[in-house]
C-alpha cells in the first residue's frame, strides 16, 4: 500500500515539473563560436503611417562564453559587417551601406561587447554591453532566451531595441522610426 502511494506521489511530482526545467550552468558552461550558417541577425524599422522595412545581416562573427562559477562574468562578443546588409531592395541596401547610414566604407564593423550578464529566469538573461557603430559607443541591453542546448551546440533567441540616432544614423526620422528592433538567433558550437 505504501509503495503504491509513494509511486503515485512520484508520478504526480514528475507531472508538476515544468516542461522547460532550469538549465544547469555546469551543462552550459564553456566557450562557443557563433555559427553564421545556423544563426541570423534580423532587424525591423517602422514607418509613420505603417509599413517600414525589414532587413538582415549576412556576415557576422562572434563568441559566447558561459562562466560556470559566476553567470555575471559570462561574455558575448559579436561583430557585424554592415556591407552585408540586405532588405531585398537594392536601392535601400545601397542607401544603408552609404555614409548616410552605416558608412560601411569607413566603418566596416559594428561591435557588441558584453559587460554584464544577469540571469532573469530558468532560460533567460539580460545581456548588457557596449555597442560601437560609426565610431560611437553606447551601452545597450538585449534579452536572451536559451532555445536549446545539446551535443555541444547552444542556441539563443535574442531581442532588443537600439536608437539609431545615437550612432549618427538618424536620417529619415521622424518618417522612419528612430527605434531599430533586433530579432536574432545565435547558435554557438562549443570549442
Amino acid at each position: 500500500m505504501h509503495a503504491r502511494i509513494l509511486g503515485l506521489a512520484a508520478v504526480a511530482a514528475c507531472l508538476a515539473v515544468p516542461a522547460i526545467a532550469a538549465v544547469a550552468l555546469s551543462d552550459a558552461a564553456g566557450s562557443y563560436t557563433i555559427s553564421p550558417a545556423a544563426s541570423n541577425i534580423r532587424f525591423t524599422i517602422g514607418k509613420a503611417g505603417g509599413g517600414g522595412f525589414d532587413g538582415a545581416f549576412a556576415r557576422f562573427k562572434g563568441s559566447i562564453r558561459i562562466d560556470n562559477g559566476n553567470v555575471e562574468r559570462s561574455q558575448v562578443n559579436l561583430t557585424i559587417f554592415p556591407e552585408s546588409v540586405g532588405t531585398g531592395q537594392n536601392r535601400i541596401d545601397a542607401f544603408l551601406r552609404s555614409d548616410a547610414v552605416f558608412d560601411s566604407a569607413n566603418s566596416p564593423e559594428i561591435q557588441f561587447r558584453s559587460t554584464n550578464v544577469t540571469r532573469t529566469g530558468d532560460t533567460t538573461a539580460l545581456v548588457t554591453g557596449r555597442l560601437t557603430a560609426r565610431g560611437k559607443t553606447f551601452p545597450e541591453k538585449f534579452t536572451a532566451e536559451l532555445s536549446s542546448l545539446k551535443a555541444g551546440t547552444i542556441k539563443f533567441h535574442v531581442t532588443g531595441k537600439v536608437l539609431r540616432s545615437r550612432y549618427g544614423m538618424d536620417v529619415g526620422t521622424p518618417i522612419y522610426s528612430n527605434v531599430v528592433n533586433f530579432d536574432m538567433t545565435l547558435t554557438g558550437k562549443r570549442g
